[in-house]
């Protein structure tokens, strides 16, 4: 990296490299997305707006579009669907702002702190209604069933991970298990709906939502990790939430199991205190047991193996990139 690049800066050039094959119809998608949320209310246009400006790094509608071209071709139905889905994304982070507290999402306030947490969820309400309405003019049966499959699995993984709150015998497979289901979902979708209207077989479209799944567990693990042990200023959002919210996450669940009994009974009573020093209390343990290190060798693992998904698909710059998507993941610092 150079001395004088941020590593905020490098991602960016990183995506703008791995997004290159589907660069014209990524920038269809953002045309689309500026179309559709909006409102010919003053009121609502502005937070519609503002919602847009949150989505972040594009990634799913970019798998989207790679999954297609890398099976064929890019259909009429791959923009629209792949906005859809990006409004999806949308609307669950502005839901999981409320549920986190958090003040800061890409570099911006989040629209609970700029507004307030009834207006959130309402907005969110508003982009996860509109989102359908806008696939339903794909006119596929199949695609709406599998975005609302998918949407409805991921709610129910939020819902799991509330109920999991201040549970601290959380294993690793039942961590593994929540974030299948609130993060992979969606990526697993992204995937299928792209492999599938490129014109992608049963098969290879069930293996495309295997490596979206895959991609998907390690993506949210590196997330984990970077609310525990990343620079707010370069992630560009509220960290330290998870362990604010009493939310088991997998570099403190391997402490908790690997932690001789006086350090685990240390450590519970760290997280049982009052106030937000938490964090900072449990960095001898997370150092000691490697916890950032376990957790990554378990990221990379999902990585390897969603790269694996992919053997058999014909040379392309779109399956080159599909696999590069699963190093940038690990390597990430947003």
């Amino acid at each position: 990296m150079s001395p004088t690049l941020s590593r905020a800066d490098a991602n960016t050039l990183s995506l703008r490299h791995l997004y290159a094959p589907i660069a014209d119809e990524l920038r269809q998608v953002e045309d689309l997305l500026r179309s559709q949320m909006r409102s010919q209310h003053a009121y609502v246009d502005e937070l519609v707006r503002y919602g847009c400006l949150l989505g972040g790094k594009r990634l799913r509608p970019a798998l989207v579009l790679l999954a297609g071209r890398a099976v064929g071709h890019i259909a009429p139905q791959h923009v629209p669907l792949a906005a859809v889905i990006e409004m999806v994304h949308t609307a669950s982070l502005i839901h999981d702002d409320v549920l986190d507290d958090a003040d800061i999402r890409r570099h911006l306030a989040t629209v609970n702190s700029r507004w307030d947490n009834k207006t959130s969820v309402l907005l969110g309400d508003f982009l996860f209604t509109h989102a359908f309405c806008l696939a339903s003019s794909v006119g596929s049966v199949w695609a709406c069933r599998e975005l609302s499959s998918a949407t409805n699995t991921v709610c129910e993984g939020e819902l799991r991970q509330k109920g999991t709150r201040g549970e601290y015998g959380l294993s690793e497979a039942d961590y593994l298990d929540i974030i299948a289901a609130k993060t992979a979902a969606l990526y697993a979708c992204s995937c299928s709906i792209g492999a599938h209207f490129g014109g992608a077989s049963e098969s290879w479209t069930e293996r495309f939502a295997l490596f979206g799944r895959d991609l998907g567990i390690a993506f949210q693990i590196v997330d984990d990790v970077l609310d525990l042990a990343g620079d707010e200023q370069t992630v560009g959002k509220s960290l330290g939430t998870d362990l604010a919210q009493h939310k088991l996450t997998l570099p403190l669940i391997h402490v908790l199991g690997s932690a001789d009994p006086a350090d685990r009974q240390r450590v519970l009573a760290i997280l049982q205190r009052q106030g937000n020093h938490r964090q900072q209390a449990l960095v001898p343990y997370f150092q000691r047991y490697d916890a950032f290190a376990y957790a990554y060798d378990v990221a990379r693992r999902y990585t390897q193996q969603a790269a694996q998904r992919l053997d058999g698909l014909p040379p392309s710059a779109a399956c080159e990139r599909l696999q590069e998507l699963t190093e940038f993941v690990i390597t990430r610092s947003v």
